[in-house]
């Protein structure tokens, strides 16, 4: 058997429109296929070529036949400094991976010290949320590890929840695979360009639900509106946050192929009062659903509450799982509306600059689920 090329061997150079196959199946072959289940070139481009903060920058390792050997791209981020109103630049090493014939010759290394290169004139800041087998790779490579960012839970139907722990403990193999049965609205409906006009609130039956919270599609003025208001209020607060604009709402959850993003609405006198953005998804033995965002008026508690529990009620899933960030009215909402801090679950943070250490510390930061959530 011949010999495997040494780095020195490889070529390193941007990556191309034409490498987009071979990297899909590089992809699949190193880390099986995503959030979606299947690497698509519309999932791909919709996340590396359409974001609202530019296209992503990406590097490839080849072969001198023509081989990919490894692959590496870092979706480009915003945060936003309320209290200043200055923006943040940023970068997420994402869609990373070493052909298995090729590991342990240090592809990835090379890869992202090149790109950090590259990025340093553009963003003042790396951020991502590596698992456990990646963490000491990214320490050693000037990563600072900020902290463990909780999840919050909320059992729907506590008998089937409790046998899914159980299960998962146990590595139990899981047994349904076909989605939840979630009859909520879905997130491309919700922010498509031509929307009537939402009506009464209506609930996943089609019943009135009271004026409680609602499943109709809304107009980008209602909402656009209770951003600006949610912006207004946030210049008070000198956490890093992304600033929700109907236009990133719409990227992120409206044109995401293959993400079933569905949406919940809260009403108040005809006002939109609230928005809340989750999906429905299996987790391992349990019916999941995944709420990213939580979005209300300022001080308003109770629209936050009234969609924390909606999320329950009607996303037809065992349980509900968030991050709900210290301060938010949602956070306030979260214990009269039945959520609990799980033990052993969240995220490590972890970040840094494109040329060493950050002064942040997990603190600094305000985010969603949707903000940190692999996709």
């Amino acid at each position: 058997m011949s010999a495997l090329p040494a780095p020195a061997e490889l070529t390193f150079r941007p990556l191309a429109e034409a490498d987009l196959p071979a990297v899909l199946d590089l992809l699949t072959a190193s880390l099986a296929g995503g959030p979606t289940g299947t690497r698509t070139a519309d999932f791909f481009h919709w996340k590396h070529r359409l974001g609202p903060f530019g296209a992503s920058p990406g590097l490839v390792a080849e072969t001198s036949d023509g081989r990919l050997a490894g692959v590496r791209l870092f979706l480009p981020w915003q945060w936003h400094e309320g209290v200043t109103g200055r923006t943040v630049a940023a970068v997420r090493p994402v869609d990373t991976a070493t052909h298995p014939d090729f590991r342990g010759r240090g592809i990835f290394r090379r890869l992202t010290q090149d790109l950090l290169e590259q990025v340093s004139g553009q963003a003042e800041l790396v951020f991502n949320t590596p698992n456990g087998n990646s963490l000491p790779g990214y320490r050693r490579m000037g990563w600072q590890e900020l902290g463990r960012v909780p999840v919050a839970l909320r059992p729907v139907r506590p008998a089937a929840f409790a046998r899914g722990v159980r299960a998962a403990l146990a590595r139990v193999p899981a047994g349904a695979t076909e989605p939840p049965d979630c009859r909520l609205p879905t997130a491309r409906s919700w922010f498509a360009d031509r929307v009537p006009d939402p009506g009464p609130d209506l609930g996943p039956t089609g019943g009135p639900t009271g004026g409680d919270t609602g499943t109709s599609p809304g107009t980008d003025g209602p909402l656009a509106e209770l951003l600006r208001e949610r912006a207004a209020a946030d210049r008070a607060d000198p956490r890093l946050a992304v600033l929700r604009t109907p236009e990133f709402l719409r990227w992120r959850y409206g044109r995401a192929p293959g993400l079933d993003y569905r949406v919940l609405t809260c009403h108040r006198g005809g006002e939109l009062t609230g928005l809340a953005i989750g999906r429905p998804r299996r987790r391992g033995p349990l019916a999941e659903f995944t709420l990213a965002d939580v979005l209300v008026r300022p001080g308003d508690r109770d629209s936050a509450a009234r969609l924390l529990r909606a999320a329950a009620r009607e996303s037809g899933c065992d349980h509900v799982a968030t991050h709900l960030s210290p301060g938010t009215e949602a956070a306030a909402a979260a214990l009269r509306s039945g959520f609990l801090r799980a033990p052993r679950t969240g995220m490590t943070l972890t970040a840094r600059t494109p040329t060493g250490r950050t002064a942040l510390t997990l603190s600094d930061w305000r985010f969603s689920l949707g903000d940190l959530e692999v996709f």
